[in-house]
C-alpha cells in the first residue's frame, strides 16, 4: 500500500489534490536530505505553494510525512532483502542488507534517531516502514541462524536498533568515515555463532 492510497483510503484524489501530495513529496524529500529530518514544515508547505493546512490534510505529523518521502527507499531495501535471500553466504547477505540500511540512513540527517524512536511506537506512521523492514530482515536473519553462522539468540528487532545506532554514531562523527563499517563488524563479531 502507497502513502498516497493510504492517505487517500478508497476514494481517489482528485487532480489538485494529487499534484499538491506530489509537489510536497519533492519538496520534503530535498528539504530532509538538505536540512535533516527536522526541517520546518512550514518551509516544505512554502515551497511546495501550499499552506501548512494543506500540509496536514495529507501528512497528519512529521512521522506521516517522513514515512511517505522514505517509502521509495524502503521498498528498494525490501526488494534488495528478497535478492539476497537466495544469496549463497546467508551471513553475508545479512551483512550486506544492514549496509544498506546504514546507508539509507546517512542520506538524511536524523532519519536514525526517527527510525529508532518509532520502533518503539507501533501507531507511529514511520512504523508503517518499520514493520516490512523487520520481515524482511527477520527472513535474512532466520537464514543466517539457520546455517548455523548466527547466534540463535539475535533478534531482529536489537539488530535494527543496533543498525540506526551505528548510523546514528556515523551522521555525528563526520569526519571518521570508516566509522559505521567498523562498528558494524564489531556488532557481527558479538552475533555470530562461536
Amino acid at each position: 500500500m502507497t502513502s498516497e492510497t493510504a492517505h487517500a483510503g478508497a476514494r481517489p484524489m482528485r487532480a489538485d489534490a494529487r499534484r499538491n501530495y506530489e509537489r510536497l513529496l519533492v519538496v520534503a524529500r530535498a528539504a530532509f536530505a538538505e536540512h535533516g529530518t527536522s526541517a520546518s514544515l512550514e518551509d516544505v508547505a512554502r515551497g511546495a505553494g501550499v499552506g501548512i493546512g494543506t500540509l496536514y490534510r495529507h501528512f497528519p505529523n512529521r512521522y506521516a510525512l517522513l514515512s511517505a518521502v522514505f517509502e521509495e527507499a524502503v521498498t528498494e531495501l525490501l526488494d534488495r532483502s528478497r535478492a539476497l535471500l537466495d544469496a549463497p553466504q546467508p551471513c553475508s547477505a545479512l551483512v550486506v542488507w544492514l549496509r544498506d540500511i546504514i546507508t539509507h540512513a546517512s542520506e538524511y540527517r536524523g532519519l536514525s534517531g526517527a527510525l529508532m524512536s518509532a520502533s518503539q511506537d507501533a501507531s507511529s506512521a514511520l512504523a508503517r516502514c518499520s514493520a516490512p523492514m523487520r520481515e524482511a530482515g527477520q527472513a535474512l536473519l532466520t537464514r543466517a541462524q539457520e546455517s548455523g553462522a548466527v547466534r540463535r539468540d539475535v533478534s531482529i528487532s536489537d539488530l535494527l536498533q543496533l543498525t540506526n545506532a551505528i548510523a546514528l554514531a556515523a551522521e555525528e562523527t563526520p569526519s571518521d568515515p570508516g566509522l559505521a563499517d567498523r562498528l558494524l563488524r564489531l556488532t557481527l563479531r558479538g552475533i555470530t555463532a562461536p
